[in-house]
């Protein structure tokens, strides 16, 4: 007695609906990754930016302490001339006569670039061991500014 065997034949490869799906659920992924790495790379520059300014900003503040009034040069603020440009922040040529530290963003992205950042110390008042800074940046509200500078 003969008994016919079946031999099924093995599938091969992917259907064109599986590869659909994949190629469907990697443009969502990229949809949302992409431009959350576009603000985390953006954020990541301006922080940049600000830490540069930080020692600056500790130089006026130590000299209006010793000398009771703001620097008008950074020869007087205790530095060797103007402070160092990051890729990220270019300094005025000086702070201004109320201590204000002025940069100028480059190669952030190009809604940022050319806007500038103005760091503008409080009043001195007598005794004061303190200085607070208030934070202004020109141009339209922009959510990365406010999440580094806060303005």
């Amino acid at each position: 007695m003969a008994m016919n065997v079946m031999v099924r034949k093995a599938q091969q490869g992917f259907t064109l609906i599986e590869l659909m799906i994949v190629v469907a659920i990697i443009g969502i992924l990229a949809a949302v990754a992409i431009p959350q790495y576009q603000d985390y790379t953006t954020r990541a520059k301006l922080s940049k930016a600000l830490s540069a300014v930080e020692s600056v900003k500790t130089a006026i503040a130590v000299s209006a302490q010793e000398n009771g009034t703001y620097p008008t040069t950074w020869v007087s603020a205790g530095l060797a001339g103007t402070p160092t440009a990051t890729t990220e922040a270019t300094f005025a040529a000086a702070p201004t006569a109320a201590g204000a530290i002025v940069i100028t963003l480059s190669g952030i992205n190009t809604t940022l670039n050319g806007r500038t950042v103005t760091f503008t110390p409080a009043a001195l008042a007598t005794g004061q061991t303190n200085i607070s800074w208030g934070v202004t940046c020109s141009g339209a509200a922009d959510a990365n500014l406010t999440k580094v500078f806060g303005c």
